[in-house]
């Protein structure tokens, strides 16, 4: 038996390091389908749902498979991650002094029994000038982010407060999980 991460993100390897787990990494491939006027907690438990069975379609049947999927919702759009500096702006800008949802769905799949969650962490950004904007984008940090931002990186200077799991907002909802 072995326990597999289906997610190429750093920041879930990180957190389950942190829990002390011995996990193997293989990204799920395919296409991502979300259903026709899914909201937030459907979307991202149908996206990690099919990531996991993605991966366990070449995985043993004893494997523990560890799949999720995280969004940014902000007045009921998804702020997925920026295509370029200017989007990344955009999204930076209309985060700014205002409150927005990270939903993450978690899902843990052994062969044919599966469990699928979703947490929802309110998180509320201070007021940002154009400058710390700029400024942020032109780290680089934002561009592989839902959302344009990285809580645990220098963002964290953003946030004024979360209510919710933090650990959801990096990817991973380490209670639920």
């Amino acid at each position: 038996m072995a326990v597999i991460l289906a997610s190429q993100s750093p920041r879930r390897k990180q957190l389950l390091k942190m829990l002390g787990m011995e996990f193997t990494v293989i990204p799920a491939k395919g296409e991502e389908v979300i259903p026709v006027g899914a909201g937030p907690k459907e979307t991202v438990r149908t996206l990690s749902r099919q990531k996991a069975a993605a991966v366990a379609a070449n995985a043993r049947e004893d494997d523990i498979i560890i799949a999720a999927d995280t969004i940014v919702w902000y007045q009921d759009m998804v702020l997925g991650k920026p295509r370029d500096e200017q989007e990344a702006a955009r999204m930076l800008s209309a985060l700014s002094g205002n409150v927005h949802q990270v939903y993450t769905g978690v899902t843990v799949r052994q062969g044919e029994k599966e469990l699928s969650a979703a947490e929802c962490t309110n998180v509320r950004f201070r007021k940002l000038s154009g400058k710390e904007i700029d400024a942020y984008i032109a780290t680089g940090d934002p561009m592989d982010k839902a959302g344009a931002y990285g809580i645990q990186g220098v963002a964290c200077l953003f946030v004024e407060g979360i209510d919710g799991d933090f650990f959801n907002v990096m990817g991973l909802p380490v209670c639920r999980l």
